[in-house]
């Protein structure tokens, strides 16, 4: 009766998980689904504490306690432009937690005398296997993020051999160690290899693909914490491991799809892993851009009656989404239809843009996703690009020899006018220049972000 009490809670949990997954499809029911989410767990985690007295309840809370500290501080203190980046150490934390448990139990059932099965030696490897790999390769991805580490792609001779030589020193150590279980030797070894390989397979990777190494690492996570649920023999971890582990494939799936390659070309030959070739941003650039006041681009905005805005990471970094959105409510209260075309990979992270104008508060029926907004550009009278670079690049369908050669672009350049607002015209990720900074029809405002709406919100004004 009790095993059967605690196997509908942990059903009851596994359910919330799902529901959870499902409304953090939109943004409108995002929040609710995120306490969905959090009471499952919080349901997981009462059952397992009253299922098994693995350590004393004083030990437990504090260590909840501790967490509880971090998160909050972590909640208050993080930036939401580092949002990337948090996710990408919480990704890492559950890859390590996985990999220590899994030793842990590793450590316990040799302690008491008995020997693994096959079935706990394979799971224990598996999870020392991933949760090495994405913890390293997370701290690796925070590093580049964060700009502690470069950004561009780190590449050596003989860089795919190495990784593939520590993949296979990894595989032999795990077979070793469901060979003879008993040399947790095999173990550890296994685990130090596997973090060179978290680490020596993400350091090449261009900022332009962090959003997809993103979701792949989360999936590594999940896949680690389903390992240990056979480790610990625990039906909700591996439940919930599933799930985290199988969204993710999707998600890095969608990703690629927006990006229109596959994980193995993110992993092995990123964008900006090439030498770039094609013409010099000289001959692109030299004697076409325009640049613009903001007095000029509020004139072109007083005959505009329909006006789209396309974030970008440049609005992250200068955190201009509140700014963005006093322009789009003042246009919008002179009759201009205003909407938001949002790009999938549009920032550092999936979602990063709707983060921000949610945030922000801007209506979720003036965002746009890109399949949804590209074929009402060429009815657009302005198209405002506020920090967009590679995915406003028409280069991606002209030219067949880009890094970002066949990429789904959002179709700025078919509006009638196009503002660009960027510091410069240094180039993004991909590392090569945009035509469409020197296009006839695009006007270029050369500032920050946040700055630049601002001073066109008042120019606006002022245009009455």
């Amino acid at each position: 009766m009790r095993e059967a009490l605690i196997n509908l809670a942990y059903l009851l949990s596994a359910t919330l998980f799902i529901l959870t997954f499902k409304g953090l499809s939109h943004p409108r029911t995002a929040v609710r689904a995120n306490l969905m989410g959090a009471g499952g767990m919080l349901i997981a985690v009462a059952v397992t504490l009253l299922d098994r007295h693995i350590v004393s309840f004083t030990t437990i809370l504090a260590g909840m306690a501790v967490g509880a500290l971090a998160g909050a501080v972590m909640a208050v203190k993080v930036r939401m432009t580092a949002m990337p980046q948090m996710v990408a150490l919480l990704n890492g934390f559950g890859g390590a937690a996985s990999a220590l448990v899994a030793g842990a139990a590793l450590l316990e059932l040799l302690g008491g005398g008995a020997l693994p099965t096959t079935q706990f030696s394979v799971a224990v490897g598996a999870s020392g296997l991933i949760g090495g790999v994405t913890f390293w390769g997370s701290l690796v991805a925070f590093g580049k993020l964060e700009e502690i580490l470069p950004g561009r792609p780190v590449l050596f001779t003989g860089q795919q051999v190495i990784n593939a030589a520590l993949l296979l020193a990894a595989l032999l150590l795990g077979v070793g160690l469901v060979a003879r279980p008993e040399n947790t030797w095999f173990y550890w070894g296994m685990l130090a290899v596997a973090s060179l390989l978290g680490v020596s397979s993400v350091v090449p990777i261009g900022g332009a693909d962090m959003p997809v190494v993103i979701t792949l690492l989360n999936s590594y996570s999940g896949l680690a914490a389903c390992a240990t649920g056979f480790v610990l023999n625990n039906n909700m971890l591996i439940v919930a491991g599933s799930l985290v582990g199988a969204s993710g494939l999707i998600l890095t799936q969608i990703m690629c799809r927006a990006m229109n390659r596959s994980w193995a070309n993110v992993l092995f030959g990123g964008v900006g892993a090439e030498v770039v070739t094609g013409p010099k941003a000289d001959a692109v650039y030299a004697g076409k851009v325009k640049a613009a006041s903001a007095e000029e681009i509020a004139m072109i905005m007083e005959t505009a009656r329909r006006v789209v805005i396309v974030p970008g990471y440049g609005m992250a970094v200068s955190q201009a989404q509140h700014a963005v959105r006093d322009l789009a409510r003042l246009l919008e209260s002179r009759g201009i239809v205003v909407e938001f075309g949002i790009h999938p990979v549009a920032g550092r992270m999936p979602g990063h843009m709707n983060v921000l104008l949610a945030e922000a508060d801007i209506p979720y029926e003036m965002v746009r996703e890109m399949d949804q907004i590209n074929s009402s550009f060429a009815q657009t009278d302005v198209a405002i690009v506020i920090g967009a670079n590679d995915v406003v690049n028409p280069v991606a369908r002209t030219d067949p020899h880009s890094p970002i050669a066949g990429m789904p672009i959002l179709d700025v350049d078919k509006a009638k006018t196009v503002v660009v607002i960027k510091r410069s015209l240094s180039p993004g990720f991909a590392g090569i220049p945009n035509p469409l900074f020197a296009a006839d029809n695009t006007l270029m405002y050369f500032h920050d972000g946040k700055k630049a709406v601002l001073d066109l919100i008042a120019a606006v004004k002022d245009a009455v």
